[in-house]
């Protein structure tokens, strides 16, 4: 039986409430922790550690959990893409019930994404974990950061449950979890409100699961935007995402699908939401393959990434809009395999909820509110 062995970051000089960078401290003992053959646990006390930006590198000779008691602040560093990240690491668990502080509010208004989309300065995300397998993370409160709280990058069998995240309604591109490039992902049990997209798929991924999970306020769940790399030759795919349990409260879209045109070609396929519940959520089920932010957008162009087999099932609640079921495809290749089963979404305003959709095929079936427009 493999020994674990435990490595306080106290022992090796981090200071607590001192407003010291401890980044050198926590690497020396993430250093001995991952060199340890067995099972080993960097421990991080009650206490509120101030910390430059680090990499937390692999491999490591056995199972490395990181154990998050005390409270975790960002440097105003503005420079790196990532504040925390965990690289080339198997078998790794990161849990606590200590919170992350990213100390957004000192950069977001530095942020001009929103009015810059194509040439602006990403802020750095909270936590990166990049060709992590086999691995974990649970039960951390996640707060504030300065763009991305939790961004999931080339990794496989990579579990997040019992995370909460907040950060202001208007903070700028503060999405809670961010997956990209990634296989066999689940999330669940997690509580998610802030100024984007709580759930974020980008292009690359493969069965992603989403399940009793709240979020709001932000943009809701979404995939893409994609196919936005004119030209560099990669595609832009999503497969096998099953979303279920799932509840969205005040948020500004509810389950989104959206891409680029024009764009490179891709396919979004397999794709199943099932008994997900709207409070007051704007556009609860909306499919953009029109996506464009900026004012100067070619409103003839077309995407060419490819939307089929995607299933709606008992999704229910309240809409903030009339149209609550609104899906928008590219006339160059019109979506397929849709289905509705089992709508009932009502409009919270004056008249009745309304469904649109453009260059579709699919079907409805069972109770239709709106009614189907398939």
């Amino acid at each position: 039986m493999l020994l674990q062995r435990f490595y306080s970051v106290k022992n090796y000089g981090a200071v607590a409430y001192g407003g010291v960078d401890n980044s050198k401290q926590f690497l020396r003992a993430w250093e001995d922790a991952c060199q340890w053959n067995g099972n080993s646990v960097m421990f991080i006390p009650t206490g509120t550690y101030k910390l430059n930006p680090v990499e937390f590198k692999g491999p490591c000779k056995g199972s490395t959990v990181v154990r998050i008691i005390g409270n975790l602040q960002a440097s105003t560093d503005l420079s790196v893409e990532t504040w925390i990240s965990f690289q080339h690491v198997d078998s790794l668990l990161v849990e606590g019930r200590g919170t992350v502080d990213g100390l957004g509010a000192s950069a977001w208004s530095k942020n001009d994404c929103r009015h810059n989309h194509r040439i602006c300065r990403p802020l750095p995300v909270s936590m990166g974990f990049n060709f992590v397998k086999n691995s974990n993370i649970s039960n951390l409160r996640m707060i504030n950061s300065k763009s991305v709280h939790l961004k999931v990058f080339h990794s496989q069998k990579f579990f997040i449950s019992g995370v909460k995240i907040t950060a202001p309604e208007n903070s700028p591109n503060t999405d809670g979890i961010s997956i990209s490039d990634s296989q066999d992902i689940k999330v669940h049990d997690c509580n998610i409100a802030c100024g984007d997209d709580c759930i974020s798929m980008l292009s690359g991924n493969e069965n992603v699961e989403i399940f009793d999970t709240v979020c709001g306020p932000g943009h809701g769940i979404s995939v893409g935007s994609l196919g936005q790399g004119l030209g560099d030759g990669r595609r832009s795919d999503v497969t096998g995402l099953h979303v279920r349990n799932c509840t969205c409260i005040g948020t500004r879209n509810g389950l989104r699908i959206k891409t680029w045109a024009p764009s490179d070609r891709g396919l979004v396929s397999d794709f199943v939401y099932e008994d997900i519940h709207m409070e007051n959520a704007a556009n609860p089920i909306i499919i953009d393959q029109h996506y464009c932010p900026s004012r100067d957008c070619n409103k003839e162009a077309q995407s060419s990434v490819q939307i089929k087999n995607v299933t709606f099932k008992n999704i229910w609640g309240e809409s903030s809009t009339l149209a609550a079921i609104n899906i928008q495809c590219s006339r160059k290749v019109p979506c397929l395999e849709f289905k509705l089963q089992d709508i009932n979404l009502t409009y919270n305003g004056r008249g009745l909820a309304k469904s649109e959709c453009f260059n579709v095929q699919g079907q409805s079936y069972g109770h239709e509110q709106p009614p189907g427009c398939l």
